[in-house]
């Protein structure tokens, strides 16, 4: 999960100033005038372990080229400042790896991306060797605004055996959620553990997931707009309403008290306080507990370490009472060019990170990074195969096909062709990117559920809130 976390009105502006400044120069021709074979490449895979890991792959690959990469990580929170201060000094890096469809939304609507490069990268490899939806997110009408690699998938992860035990069906649906919920929060155990953090984009993560299983929509399509042309906010629609009302249900009647974090919600399960919780597939390592630092510590799991994950049952796509087809919420991270690449060197590159170095790049965290190129011409499935082999975890290593079963598996892999995103769908990445910076549906959502707000009234403040957002953008 990616946070765009500085004031992104504050950020557009400044980038828009830099581009001014610095890149004008630049915009036709969108590369560098002169090719020195050195590239210089952001990762937001920042941490440690996997800074190392990709360094393995740039060294091969500068062996093999002799191109030189500099390879530097950055997190989420440096991420805004760091481009704003690179476009004025006219110094931006040719690539970005990991970026969210958000953030690459964002920095295509400020002019710094090359979507030349990613095109031609992606007709060499060969389109039809990408999930198709992946590509349908992470391109504005047919323009290729970066290569996606890789995905994850916002869970519901759930107490198999609670709910074998009390009769319950799989929490697949609205109404066996909120019964799920009711039947199973006793005192000890609360029925669900559910994001309400107001500064974090976890929580708005969490909201959307539900809110997307009712057919709840940030922008009408254009065609349902009466007086036809731009979609208008649609958070105050009944779907919308619908979706508050359960997500408050959820979290403050059935949920922990308090201001529920990504760290907590977590804790709230792995200790079996909880139910279910609302998560994304980077739990699965956790669940199987192979990461020292997040192990599950229900009473059960200090003899079994598996406990979990072996009495846990997952949902992929949820259905709401309004909704048309079950939903599934998820992120697409890209490789994303920049305005001022060095765009040969950048093209080679990036070929090698979906070819010789794909299978060790996604193979860094599978559980979240579930690659959006399932093969090749030759091998269609080469790197779904590889995938499911994949070894997860930190501190202990297993391969995933030997902790989780096939249809779990194949439900994450299938999950990538399901994933809704609001907005992007209807053009408005550049909302979607603002929204992750100002965070008002967090904000929002916490005042909901922690009594400030009803739930009607939370839906018509998101609406007014979002839409003065957009404007802003204009």
């Amino acid at each position: 999960m990616r946070l765009w976390t500085r004031r992104s009105k504050a950020t557009a502006a400044g980038i828009a100033a830099a581009l001014g400044i610095g890149l004008l120069a630049g915009c036709s021709s969108g590369a560098t005038d002169k090719p020195d074979n050195k590239l210089t490449v952001w990762s937001l895979e920042s941490l440690p372990p996997r800074m190392a890991a990709t360094q393995k792959i740039v060294d091969r690959f500068e062996d093999k080229t002799g191109i030189s990469v500099k390879l530097v990580g950055v997190s989420e929170a440096q991420l805004p400042q760091m481009i704003m201060s690179a476009a004025a000094a006219g110094r931006l890096p040719d690539a970005i790896a990991a970026l969210p469809l958000g953030q690459m939304w964002q920095m295509y609507s400020n002019g710094l991306v090359n979507t030349r490069v990613p095109g031609e990268v992606i007709k060499r490899l060969g389109a039809g060797t990408f999930d198709a939806n992946a590509l349908r997110l992470a391109s504005d009408r047919g323009t290729r605004l970066g290569v996606p690699s890789d995905a994850w998938l916002q869970l519901l992860v759930y107490r198999q055996d609670l709910f074998e035990r009390d009769g319950l069906p799989a929490p697949e649906s609205y109404r066996d959620l909120l019964r799920a919920a009711d039947r199973l929060d006793v005192r000890g155990r609360d029925g669900i553990s559910a994001a309400t953090d107001p500064a974090d984009v976890f929580t708005q993560q969490s909201f959307e997931s539900l809110a997307l299983a009712n057919g709840c929509r940030l922008i009408d399509d254009a065609e349902d707009d009466a007086e036809g042309g731009e979609g208008d906010v649609a958070l105050d629609s009944p779907a919308c309403r619908t979706a508050f009302t359960t997500y408050d249900t959820l979290a403050r009647r059935h949920g922990a008290p308090g201001t529920q974090t990504v760290d907590s919600t977590r804790a709230g399960y792995f200790s079996g306080k909880s139910a279910m919780v609302i998560w994304s597939s980077f739990l699965l390592d956790e669940l199987a507990g192979l990461r020292k630092d997040a192990l599950p510590s229900c009473p059960q799991c200090a003899r079994d370490r598996s406990f979990l994950a072996d009495n846990s049952g997952i949902v992929t796509a949820l259905k709401g009472p309004d909704g048309r087809e079950a939903a599934q919420f998820g992120d697409i991270t890209s490789w994303t060019v920049t305005r001022t690449a060095e765009t040969e060197a950048t093209k080679t590159f990036l070929t090698y990170m979906m070819t010789s170095g794909y299978e060790d790049w996604f193979g860094m965290a599978p559980e979240g990074k579930i690659p959006v190129r399932t093969g090749t011409a030759a091998a269609p499935d080469r790197y779904r195969r590889a995938w499911r082999a994949g070894d997860m975890g930190v501190d202990v290593k297993k391969p995933m096909n030997e902790v989780f079963p096939d249809t779990l598996l194949d439900e994450l892999a299938a999950g990538v062709g399901r994933i809704k995103r609001w907005g992007v769908e209807q053009g408005e990445g550049a909302l979607v990117g603002a929204l992750n910076g100002e965070l008002p549906i967090p904000k929002i959502v916490s005042a909901m559920t922690g009594g400030q707000l009803s739930p009607d009234r939370a839906a018509h403040d998101a609406a007014e809130e979002v839409a003065a957002l957009r404007r802003s953008l204009r």
